[in-house]
């Protein structure tokens, strides 16, 4: 009977309307979550705790394919979402973070580092689950262009809107988005309010504190933040002009990829085993020249005082 009714309660025409009578229009975001193969025990523990702070996702299977990421837009239409998290693992070490609007773009590409879940972390702040959080951002994402494309897809993203599904009438917590060193860092916090307590010194110099306190709207209360977590930090890469492809509108230059810092460090070592096998060749050189090695190099002069000379 109810899908009876609400065929029979639409218009005439048999269609919706675009938007409510007060021209308010709906927000309608939902975020597509999934990783690639590879990813490790932290990686994923991070994937559950952001699925868990956002109500409006949807957490699907690992992808397959690391080089088709276009197909993301399908399976992104197919479950009926419009914006997409995906992890992508490298080497069972690094972690990358591809951020889009589907179906047109833009995406933006980081690199995730120095991530903490909340199981390693241990904070004491709680939070409703499901409610929605204060998206608070740096006044540094107004200055530059690209950080304003990376603020927008970060509100379409972790933005919950109001009356999405899983999610609660509720907002009791704060996620942060720092610009700092060339890097993101984000933190999640909880809106935590506590009566302040008037007190008034007493003759021996004790407080007193007033045992009734007022009931009613108008109460001063202190508002303070707990760290919940999760944290890490975003270093941004490449912003594409379509989803999952098309021309790169921004590239970073200043960043370094993990694999060529990793080769850097392993020809360091290198370069000083090989100063040490210098070192040792032309030690054997010094000897032979002084005749000092007993195979091989400059046999040393004959001295005609020698006990084996004398005694021969």
């Amino acid at each position: 009977m109810a899908a009876v009714y609400k065929s029979l309660s639409k218009g005439a025409n048999g269609q919706k309307a675009e938007a409510p009578a007060n021209g308010v229009r709906k927000n309608k975001q939902r975020v597509l979550i999934l990783s690639s193969r590879g990813v490790t025990y932290r990686h994923r523990h991070l994937l559950n705790d952001l699925a868990a702070m956002m109500p409006h996702g949807r957490k699907d299977a690992k992808f397959d394919s690391k080089s088709k990421l276009y197909q993301l837009n399908e399976l992104a239409e197919l479950y009926n979402c419009n914006n997409t998290l995906f992890f992508e693992a490298r080497k069972g070490k690094d972690l990358y973070v591809w951020m889009s609007k589907v179906p047109n773009g833009p995406t933006v590409k980081m690199h995730l580092q120095n991530l903490h879940t909340m199981e390693e972390l241990h904070f004491t702040g709680n939070c409703l689950k499901g409610s929605r959080p204060i998206l608070s951002f740096d006044a540094a994402f107004d200055n530059e262009p690209y950080l304003q494309v990376i603020k927008e897809l970060f509100l379409h993203s972790f933005g919950v809107p109001q009356g999405a599904r899983k999610s609660k009438p509720f907002i009791d917590r704060v996620m942060g988005f720092t610009f700092a060193d060339g890097k993101i860092w984000v933190r999640n916090y909880q809106i935590k309010e506590t009566e302040a307590s008037k007190s008034d010194p007493g003759q021996d110099g004790e407080t007193e504190v007033d045992p009734k306190p007022k009931k009613g709207h108008n109460k001063e209360l202190d508002v303070t933040l707990v760290e919940i977590g999760a944290r890490f930090v975003l270093t941004p890469i490449i912003i594409q002009e379509g989803s999952f492809g098309g021309p790169i509108l921004y590239e970073n230059k200043q960043f370094v990829s993990p694999n060529q810092v990793r080769a850097d460090l392993r020809k360091k070592k290198a370069s000083k085993h090989n100063a040490r096998a210098e070192q040792y060749v032309e030690r054997l050189a010094k000897k032979g020249d002084l005749g000092l090695r007993t195979s091989g190099g400059k046999s040393a002069p004959v001295d005609a005082l020698d006990t084996k000379q004398l005694f021969a």
